[in-house]
């Protein structure tokens, strides 16, 4: 009974089971327009606009001018001083999952990210704070062919349904090098897992296409009979692992592969141009400059990091002129996260690019937007200014490529998911809350010497892409 006490408690303190930011930041009514007036508009697809008026339609951006006018309950905002930009979009993430890896296999191609979308971690909220809307889930780097990724929206608050960006073209995640290969690397208490070498890398992706491949065939060949009209036709086994892969040679699904060193890098083209695809994206391509002209001739995209290297040997040779480099021989560039933290700032990582190899201030803001958007396939939808595109904009205090500025206002789909001045008059509501909370009986803290309980599900603190045992989920 006195449980029983405690949990009708704990409802009552909080009311509903979102928390109390996500209510705040995703209210039931929005108005149908919002204006923004006097911003310094940073289209990145056409220049910087002075004193610049936004208006926001029914999730779109519906005309960017001057003096420009709106319906009588329109949602006004004074961007006097301040700068609008189009949300940041991240192209490598593991926010709001919670589960990164399938180690079983060294193909798991049948795993899917949108199983294990986490829509209350508040890795998202803080991302909105730092101007990110759009992130590209993707399975973990543990595998030579891992699972499949979903492009998000991060609507904070909201069911994990509505973080689906809709329309956005399907991907998978691959993997080269020591991760995969896992020479460093063993579950405890469980047989190594094949393979353990570069060499045998490269032979899980070959074999495991030239399955693809017969699988293919065997359902064309069943087709084919069926519009001959053969009667008695039994159609071929359903492979979950093979589908995703036929996707990948017809063309219909995005292929973006964790890769550093530039032999590796050159492997994966040579099995896609074997095989008749394209790679869409090599993810941090920490070696990328060395091999740039190859990569811009396959026609695929480089997502890095800015000046991230030395976390072991295959990393040694990142230089934060990486960027510059491939950009200059014609590869699509963007700056990704790879990390709940660096998520929130990945404006600054573009800054960085700057200073390292003199790009352009658009050249920088385009590898954290417009970049980014081609890369997974929504270039139509969002990464920049223009109208028609959806309404996923973000207001600065000042020019978001300075270490200064701080996002006032986060859009998306023309609603507010982030804004500041809300945030600050919130915070008083939420320690009273918590002083509330802990309070209760199964929250109070424990008696001294006593160790505090592990909370149940929760992932093990990481560090990216190193090869420290954490349960299985560093693996990035």
């Amino acid at each position: 009974m006195r449980k029983l006490i405690v949990f009708i408690l704990l409802l009552s303190i909080m009311g509903v089971a979102r928390p109390a930011a996500a209510q705040a930041v995703a209210p039931k009514r929005e108005p149908q327009e919002t204006l923004i007036r006097n911003a310094t508009v940073l289209t990145v697809s056409h220049g910087t606009l002075q004193n610049t008026d936004v208006l926001l339609r029914k999730g779109k951006i519906a005309a960017v001018g001057k003096d420009l006018k709106a319906a009588p309950d329109a949602r006004v905002i004074d961007a006097t001083g301040k700068y609008l930009m189009p949300g940041i979009i991240d192209c490598h993430s593991h926010t709001m999952i919670d589960a990164v890896n399938e180690l079983t296999l060294s193909v798991t191609s049948m795993a899917h990210i949108r199983d294990v979308l986490n829509p209350e971690d508040i890795a998202i909220y803080r991302e909105l704070a730092g101007g990110t809307t759009t992130a590209n889930l993707l399975h973990g780097s543990g595998n030579a062919i891992g699972g499949l990724n979903t492009v998000v929206k991060l609507k904070y608050g909201r069911p994990a349904e509505e973080f689906i960006f809709p329309g956005a073209p399907p991907g998978i995640k691959f993997a080269l090098g020591e991760n995969p290969k896992r020479s460093n690397f063993q579950i405890p208490t469980q047989p190594r897992r094949y393979p353990a070498t570069r060499m045998g890398v490269e032979e899980v992706i070959r074999e495991a296409f030239m399955r693809a491949r017969d699988y293919k065939a065997t359902w064309d060949e069943y087709r084919a009979a069926q519009k001959r009209g053969e009667k008695n036709l039994i159609p071929p086994r359903r492979d979950l692992q093979l589908e995703p892969l036929v996707e990948v040679l017809e063309g219909k699904r995005f292929v973006h592969c964790h890769s550093y060193r530039a032999d590796e890098i050159l492997m994966l083209i040579n099995i896609a141009n074997e095989f008749g695809f394209k790679v869409r994206t090599f993810q941090h391509a920490l070696e990328g400059y060395k091999v740039a002209k190859e990569i811009a001739e396959h026609g695929a995209g480089a997502s890095i990091f800015t000046d991230f290297w030395g976390y072991k040997i295959e990393a040694y040779d990142a230089i934060p002129y990486n960027a510059a480099i491939l950009t200059r021989a014609g590869v699509n560039v963007s700056v990704n996260s790879d990390s709940d933290e660096r998520a929130r700032r990945l404006n600054i990582d573009a800054a960085k690019l700057m200073k390292y190899g003199d790009m352009t201030e658009e050249e920088a803001l385009k590898t954290i937007t417009m970049n980014p958007a081609w890369q997974l396939g929504i270039q139509d939808r969002v990464g920049s200014i223009d109208v028609g595109k959806d309404a996923d904009v973000v207001i600065w205090n000042g020019h978001p490529l300075s270490v200064y500025s701080r996002v006032e206002t986060t859009f998306i789909d023309g609603e507010i998911f982030f804004d500041r001045q809300q945030d600050l008059a919130r915070r008083t509501d939420i320690l009273r809350e918590r002083a509330q909370l802990e309070q209760a009986e199964p929250n109070r803290a424990p008696a001294q010497g006593t160790p505090p309980p592990i909370p149940r599900g929760r992932r093990p603190a990481y560090t990216d892409d190193d090869d420290t045992w954490d349960g299985g989920n560093n693996q990035r």
